[in-house]
Parts: C-alpha cells; structure tokens; sequence
C-alpha cells in the first residue's frame, strides 16, 4: 500500500515537504527550549514577587517546553513567604491572616501561547495541571479587615508594567494533601486534609476583572471537594467525620454529605468527662450565598441559609455529674451564640426530618429512660453575633415542630433576646392529644411513675423568663388519669407497684380529669420558677413546665409537701414495724432460751 502511495510524483513531493517540516520543527525546538526556559523562569518569579508584594518567593529546578504537544513542564516548584518582608508588615499591621507553603513534584502548562507573553507581555494558559501538591497553611487573624498598603494598588497593577494581563482557562490540583494550622483560638489547632481536589476556572487578572466582585481571587469559579475526612476533637471524646464535602464559589455554596459526630463509648466517656454526651448524624448540610472569602480571610461567616436535613441527635445524661459552682447562663442559646468567638450572621437556618433522643440513668430504678421528639422541623431565624445586624434586630425566632413520643403533635416557639445582658427570652407551645401511657417508657425508669390510664386532649403554655426567673401557665386538658407508684426490688431487679402510696394518691391528691366534669372552666397553672445558677437552660425550661404540670394533676406546693410528709411517716411506721418485730422475735428467743435452761436444770 506504501508504494502504491508513492506511485504519483506530487505524492513524493508532499511527503517529502512534511518531512521536512517536522525536521525543521525538531530541530529548532531544541534551542526554543533551552531559550524560553530561562525566559519563563524570569518571568515567572517577576509575576510572584510584584503581585505579592515581594512577600513570596518561587523556585523551581528545571523547566521543559514541548513544542509540538503545545506545552511546558515546570519540576520541583517551591513557593514561600519571605520571613523577613511579613515580619515587618506584621510591625506596620498590614501582614496577611494566611500564610501559604508550597511544594510541587511537576506543574505542567497545557494550550499556551509563548509568543503572546514575549511579543504580547500576555500570559495566556489554556490549562494548568498540578501533580502531588503539598501545601502548608497557617492563619493568625492580625486584622479583621482589608488593610491598605501605601500604594493601594490592584494586582493588575502591580504586574501591569510587565503583562498586560493573565488568564487561564483552568487550573486543576487533584490528591492534595493540605496541613492547616489555626493559631487564632486559645490553642492551636492542626487539620491534616487527604483526597482534596481542588479546581479553579477562568482566571483573569486584567484592568477589567481588578474591580470585579462577581469573581473569587479573580476566578470565575473556585471549586474545592474532600471526601471520607474524619478526626478526633482536641480532647479526644469525640470523632467527626463526613463522606464528602464540595464548596463552589461561583454558587455560593457549601455542601456536606454523611456528616456525624460521635462519642467515645459510654463507660469510656463518663470517666473521662462530667458532661452529658452527645451524638449526631445527618445524611446533608447545605450553607446558601456563604462569602466563603470572607471566612477565608478573617473566619467571618455568612450566608442567607443553612440546611440540616434528615439526620437524629442523641443525648445522654452523665449519671456521674457533680453539681458546677459556676453559672451555666453559658448553656442559654442567646449566650451560647457568643461563645463560638465569631462574626456570624446566618438569615435562616432550617431543620428538616431530624429525630431528638434524651436518654438518662436513674439510679434508684437502676433503669435509663429516654425521652424523644421524632420528625423535628422548623425555623431558626436570625443568628447573629453582628452589632450592625442586631441594632435593626435583636431577637432570634425559633419555631419547632415535632412527634412528641413519636405519637402527639408538638409546637413551640422561642424568642430569644440577643442583646439582654440578664438572656431573655420567652417561650409557648403546645402539646396534642396522645395515650398518656405511651411515656411509660420514660416516666417508669426516670420517676418511678407509671401511667395506668389516661388521655391528654391538649396542653398549652406561655412563659417570659431570664437567667433568674420564669413567669407563665399552663393548660392542660385530661381524662381519666391514673397512677402507680413504682419501688425497685433489688433482690430481682424488678420494678414493683407500691399498693399504699398508690392508693393515696389515686384517691385523695390526683386530678382525675380537667376540667373537673363538662362544662366547668378548666383549671391553670400560673408559675413562678427561680433558677438556681447551676441550672441549665433546657433543665431551667423543664423545670418551668414541670411546675405548671404538677398543680394541673393536683400536684400543688401543698400537696406536694403533704404527700413528702405522708412518704415520710409512712416510713417512719414501717421502720417502727421493723423495730417492733425485731424486738418480739427477741422476745421470744429470750423466752425459748428460759425453758431450755429450766428443762436442763429438772434433769
């Protein structure tokens, strides 16, 4: 077939022409090589030093230009800041919050155009792909706002006298291996990040894009995933991990999948903390409009809207906790909010589909109890630490909804008060009709209570509190309730019903039904609670409902103080019944004894 080919004479002349064309290219791309190189050096490192101000420096061990695959390999490349030139911007304030090393094996340039940056002063790059980047970075936060340089200029600027701009097309960074170091806190912290990739598109550094706010670091889009993270928290309880991560800077948007947290096991965790334990799960998170340049450089956190969907949370009580001498106001959300040491403005934040779980250990039943709010949604709205933000508007709005028990309707909404130094904040809900017995699971275990009948047709309350007192009522609309008080037999580790107090109570405290019979005004409870300073908030809330709950049922102060005596000097007659018996069955011993001895002195 090759012969045949070359069976016509301009056949030969073609292939003969090309031959020499590629010759001609061959042979001259070993002196283009050589030449550009040293040319891409030099301009290469002008454009680092100009456009960071002489703050970095860039190193590299060879460069190759491929003529005829249109592209350039840049090995052994080292980018990093020069100690000296952010030491004294650190004494003129004006240093950087982040500080960058970097090594990289082989950086190559795809699709350029040579003769553009030494004819044009344009860097044109069609694509940049970088192999097995290492990259360190600390953050000291040494200002918390853009500081001017005495030039105040741009970066097109600074590289203008050289380039007339850059752009390239797409700059790809794949199996990163990334250490952070955050020296902003009290301690530091160091996050080690495997199986990052990260992407870049459409840079274009030009006297267009200097003042282009729709860009990110002059990128159209900055494309940044992490998959299978997971590590321990400083103290080590807890593990955190997620199963991917992507944030898009052209959507705005950070996306997380398969996030959790989770404790050490239980024995472990409660010999090594006095706190209650905590675990989470959620299948998503998504955070809308967040400015992530913003948190980049001075850890500010914004965004119109954060996603928690589909997910449980679980606590647990720690059996073991001493009571705190210090005020734990800190565990009230509009003081809590504080504690994360941050500018945060967050519009919306929407729960969806998440399961509540509160698990305790009673020692006196030897049982744990728990407590559950199922299919949990609603709305948080205005989460600010902002002072800007909370002079147009200082209340966070929270409106919940869940299966109380998996079973009766729950609402409540919570106003929180962002500015009040004493933590205001009120609170109203109601509760939906359920079989009272279905929280035996809980009330059996954690008050040794258990329901026998009983109906709630529906509970309302409304309370204004603070840090010190909380003021509302409760309605509460029943049938047919009642009760059993329970002991524990620790021979069997059974719970079994007390017969006396039982009758008691069914019979001369409990409030069978409210209203009282049809047709009659139902009965409220008006509450009054003091918190104590080592109360927390959720237990200081409980507490609030609680004392409305117990004067609904017949509970009252009075009874309450009636029924403690009645307990108590029923165990007083049973301790005297106890003493009594021992003291016959002596008796009678003592008297066995006086016969034997007699029958021994007849013989």
């Amino acid at each position: 077939m090759a012969f045949k080919f070359f069976r016509r004479r301009w056949h030969k002349v073609t292939a003969i022409c090309f031959a020499v064309f590629i010759s001609l290219i061959l042979l001259v791309a070993l002196p283009v090589n050589s030449y550009w190189s040293p040319i891409l050096a030099r301009e290469v490192k002008k454009i680092v030093l100009k456009s960071s101000d002489s703050l970095y420096n860039i190193s590299f061990s060879s460069a190759e230009l491929h003529v005829l695959r249109g592209t350039v390999d840049i090995y052994n490349i080292t980018l990093k800041p020069d100690t000296a030139v952010y030491n004294r911007r650190l004494k003129q304030n004006i240093a950087p919050n982040n500080l960058v090393v970097m090594h990289v094996k082989r950086l190559t340039l795809s699709h350029i155009h040579p003769f553009k940056l030494y004819f044009l002063h344009t860097l044109d790059i069609g694509e940049v792909a970088v192999d097995q980047p290492v990259l360190n970075i600390s953050y000291q936060l040494n200002h918390k706002k853009d500081t001017v340089l005495a030039h105040n200029q741009t970066a097109w600027q600074k590289i203008s006298k050289s380039l007339h701009s850059i752009h390239i097309g797409d700059i790809l960074l794949g199996d990163v291996k990334l250490k952070y170091e955050d020296y902003s806190g009290n301690k530091l912290v160091i996050s080690e990040l495997k199986e990052l990739n990260l992407s870049a598109h459409d840079l274009l550094i030009d006297s267009a894009t200097q003042t282009d706010k729709s860009r990110q670091l002059y990128c159209k889009e900055i494309v940044a995933e992490l998959n299978n993270y997971s590590a321990k928290t400083s103290d080590g309880l807890y593990t955190y991990k997620f199963n991917h991560l992507r944030l898009s800077t052209l959507q705005s948007k950070l996306n997380i999948e398969g996030l959790s947290l989770k404790p050490l096991p239980t024995d472990q965790f409660f010999a090594k903390s006095n706190d209650d334990k905590f675990a989470f799960r959620l299948d998503s998170v998504q955070l809308d409009n967040f400015d992530f340049l913003n948190y980049h450089k001075y850890r500010i956190i914004t965004a119109s809207k954060l996603t928690l969907h589909n997910g449980s949370l679980e606590v647990y009580g720690n059996p073991k906790k001493t009571p705190r001498l210090t005020d734990r106001v800190i565990t009230f959300p509009n003081a809590g909010l504080y504690n994360i040491n941050s500018d945060l403005k967050l519009d919306t934040i929407k729960l969806r589909q998440v399961d509540v779980f509160y698990t305790e250990f009673n020692k006196k039943s030897n049982r744990t109890g728990t407590i559950s709010f199922n299919h949990t949604g609603g709305t948080f709205l205005n989460v600010t630490t902002r002072p800007d933000a909370l002079q147009k508007n200082n209340l966070c709005t929270v409106d919940l909804t869940s299966l109380f028990m998996n079973e009766a309707r729950f609402k409540v909404t919570f106003a929180f008060n962002l500015t009040d130094a004493d933590r205001s904040y009120s609170f109203k809900g109601s509760l939906g009709p359920m079989n009272l017995k279905t929280i035996n699971t809980a009330t059996m275990p954690l008050t040794l209570l258990k329901i026998q009948s009983g109906t709630l047709k529906q509970m309302d309350f409304d309370f204004k509190a603070n840090r010190k007192t909380a003021t509302g009522k409760v309605v509460m609309l029943y049938n047919d309730v009642k009760v059993a008080v329970l002991s524990r037999d620790s021979l069997f580790n059974t719970l079994q019903t007390k017969p006396i107090p039982t009758l008691y109570i069914n019979n001369f405290i409990l409030k069978h039904n409210n209203p009282d019979a049809p047709g009659q005004i139902p009965r409220i409870a008006f509450v009054t609670q003091t918190r104590s300073t080592e109360t927390p908030f959720f237990k200081f809330t409980w507490q609030a409902l609680l004392s409305g709950i117990k004067p609904s049922i017949g509970l009252d102060k009075k009874t309450q103080d009636a029924t403690v005596a009645l307990v108590n000097q029923l165990s007083e007659d049973k301790r005297e019944r106890q003493v009594k018996k021992l003291q016959r069955q002596q008796r009678r011993a003592e008297r066995r004894l006086r016969r034997e001895e007699k029958k021994h002195e007849g013989s």
